[in-house]
């Protein structure tokens, strides 16, 4: 039973027959048309990202199977808060605020590529993944919410697969996250004028280094002509 396989990128939910995909599936002569529409429910939830997918033909029987990958969590946790960057003081400086319903929902894009044998435990390793970036959950912390996590605070919400958030519960997440911001605020400022004092203090011990060395010519000039 040969088969072949094909590996491409797409964007969720809007794969097409263009290329590179559409020549790559011509030669092996299989639906094109019904393994985009397949391509296209699986990555859905994934609209405005690249995704990596694989096909594998069956080149006898012409079944196929689509494998999807999952792009960092990372990078669904940016997507799903709308960020560019994570914080650069994410002990300190937090830029969102996510309710348990978005980490599950995370989880359950990123679980069959996590090590993790259960929905549960692929929530705590987004959870990590949040701390790491400055992004709070249910406005608490990784440190603050872990032993909850652990404690069966939210097995019901997990075993349920609840991802729906309310516009109400987004108010509240929004306050927290404001409320934590200001009392951090002035913490956060040193931090990061301490941060700016230490680049400046780098710029400005290289800058005398070439300066010599600039300088050392006319010196040098200077004492051939005495």
């Amino acid at each position: 039973m040969a088969k072949e396989t094909v590996e491409s990128l797409v964007e969720g939910g809007k794969a097409s027959a263009a290329p590179p995909l559409g020549p790559a599936l011509g030669p092996l002569k299989i639906n094109i048309g019904q393994v985009v529409a397949e391509i296209n429910k699986k990555t859905a939830a994934f609209a405005g990202m690249k995704v990596p997918i694989k096909i594998i033909v069956d080149t006898e029987t012409k079944e196929f199977e689509i494998l999807i990958g999952t792009p960092p969590a990372s990078g669904l946790v940016k997507k799903e808060f709308n960020l560019k960057l994570g914080s650069g003081i994410p002990n300190k400086s937090k830029i969102a605020n996510a309710a348990i319903e978005d980490v599950i929902k995370i989880a359950k894009m990123k679980e069959t590529n996590l090590s993790a044998k259960n929905l549960k435990s692929a929530v705590k390793t987004i959870i990590g993944t949040c701390n790491s970036m400055g992004v709070l959950i249910e406005g608490k912390t990784a440190l603050e919410i872990s032993p909850e996590i652990n404690k069966g605070v939210y097995d019901k919400i997990i075993q349920a697969e609840k991802t729906d958030v309310s516009s109400q519960k987004r108010s509240e997440l929004a306050e927290q996250l404001s409320a934590f911001q200001k009392k951090f605020a002035g913490e956060v400022a040193k931090m990061e004028a301490t941060k700016k004092e230490k680049e400046a203090a780098k710029d400005k011990k290289a800058v005398p280094v070439a300066d010599a060395k600039v300088a050392a010519k006319p010196v040098a000039k200077a004492a051939g002509k005495k």
